[in-house]
């Protein structure tokens, strides 16, 4: 078979309707299923299954295919020339009856997972082996997905003027304190990977760029050891002059919303066996203050203070008792960044700021506030978390040439998936996960 004259064909490319046409198929050997006179060879390729039918004569060439294709072992990349058969009973209502079989490369006789998924594999397992998991269809279908929640993103944005940055990943100094950074050794210098594009999104509102986005990964070198940690996530960031928290706040509901109206009708979905249907969450979320949680969680039983954040069982706490996507608003200063803005002064409690997270029931999805855009607070502030001013210089000297007021927040794509998709362990919605403990694949 000559492979610059293939006329290739994807497997749901091909119907009944091709009845004795001849055609070209190519992938992996899903399955093999051998019934004494009759031979079955399930191919699999990115958009589904074709089934090969060869039926055992006695001598000649198809005698000679019938025994190479009986042969090949499973997971072998195959290219398969033959005519197209309407059978209900087979895949998308055809069978294929080849000619001739091309081994493009045989696999391994054993395999390091089952990709039809007869037999399970620890989710490690899978990790290790992901090129091979990602052949597994609920897999595949998780990661086009991400692929449609990441266009529609960028889809919603671009619609409202919006335009896409790219900022450094390699940093100086930390964007927050008290997280963890990876040092990295920069020539003469150290330098870190950087946590968040806080502050570049920040200097960009001075530059009269006054709506930004970015989708880029961030690092933080905490050691955590759960399902919903990373030290390499996907994070979604956004940046508005001239607005308040209230109004990115309506941003970041209308963006969640669009987003699920965009998967909701995928049929992908049913390949991941959702409890519940999945619907798009009805706008505006539901609103609560920080002092307001903090109530209904000591009347529930957590012990927690004011001025404390929450933490994982506080969470789910309050995530039963609201069952939905909601913000946390008016949070204590000292808990949030040092470019949070305090609240203003007719605030009932002048400790805390216009700061809010976005919270599903099992986990928080984002973050974002109103920013200070006063040279003389943001330094005081910096230097209130016990940070250095002058390790931010490059930063400040924006707030002494025109710095508008702003606001933006940044969302977690992974936790946005996870959450979205009913998935447990946030390591299977990333290609290849990074954390304390895994650093290959």
């Amino acid at each position: 078979m000559n492979m610059l004259k293939w006329n290739r064909k994807y497997a749901t490319e091909i119907s009944s309707d091709n009845d004795g046409e001849t055609v070209c198929i190519a992938g992996w050997v899903h399955e093999k299923r051998d019934l004494g006179g009759v031979f079955f060879l399930i191919v699999r390729d990115f958009s589904g299954f074709a089934q090969v039918t060869l039926h055992k004569h006695k001598g000649g060439v198809e005698q000679e295919l019938f025994a190479r294709v009986k042969k090949v072992p499973r997971e072998s990349v195959v290219a398969i020339e033959g005519k197209v058969k309407s059978e209900s009973k087979a895949p998308n209502g055809y069978e294929i009856i080849p000619d001739q079989m091309e081994v493009l490369s045989e696999a391994s006789l054993v395999l390091p997972l089952d990709t039809t998924e007869k037999v399970g594999a620890e989710l490690d397992t899978r990790l290790d082996a992901r090129f091979m998991d990602l052949r597994i269809e609920r897999t595949k279908q998780i990661f086009i997905i991400r692929s449609r929640v990441l266009k529609a993103i960028r889809e919603f944005l671009d619609e409202r003027g919006f335009i896409e940055i790219n900022t450094p990943k390699i940093v100086s100094a930390a964007t927050e304190g008290g997280t963890a950074l990876f040092p990295i050794s920069y020539f003469e210098r150290e330098a870190f990977l950087n946590q968040s594009p806080q502050l570049y999104k920040q200097m960009l509102m001075a530059s009269g760029f006054d709506r930004v986005y970015e989708i880029a990964p961030i690092f933080r070198a905490e050691e955590h050891d759960t399902t919903k940690h990373l030290n390499e996530a996907t994070s979604m960031d956004i940046e508005v002059a001239f607005v308040s928290d209230k109004e990115v706040m309506k941003i970041l509901e209308e963006l969640i919303a669009f987003v699920y109206s965009k998967v909701v009708d995928y049929s992908g979905l049913a390949k991941l066996n959702l409890q519940l249907p999945l619907e798009v969450p009805k706008t505006p979320f539901r609103r609560i203050t920080y002092e307001e949680a903090i109530e209904a969680l000591s009347k529930a039983g957590e012990e927690i203070e004011w001025g404390e954040d929450l933490g994982t069982s506080a969470e789910h706490t309050l995530g039963a008792m609201i069952g939905e996507l909601y913000f946390i608003t008016d949070w204590p200063c000292a808990i949030k960044p040092f470019y949070a803005q305090p609240a203003d002064a007719e605030a009932k409690s002048k400790d805390t700021c216009n700061a809010f997270d976005l919270m599903h029931p099992r986990v928080e999805l984002a973050s974002g506030s109103q920013r200070v855009h006063s040279y003389e607070l943001l330094k005081r502030n910096i230097e209130s978390k016990g940070l250095s001013a002058d390790s931010f210089e490059f930063y400040l000297d924006t707030f002494r040439f025109g710095m508008p007021p702003h606001a933006g927040w940044g969302l977690g794509i992974d936790r946005l998936l996870m959450s979205m998709l009913e998935i447990e362990n946030i390591r299977e919605v990333v290609l290849f996960p990074r954390d304390r403990r895994r650093l290959a694949p």
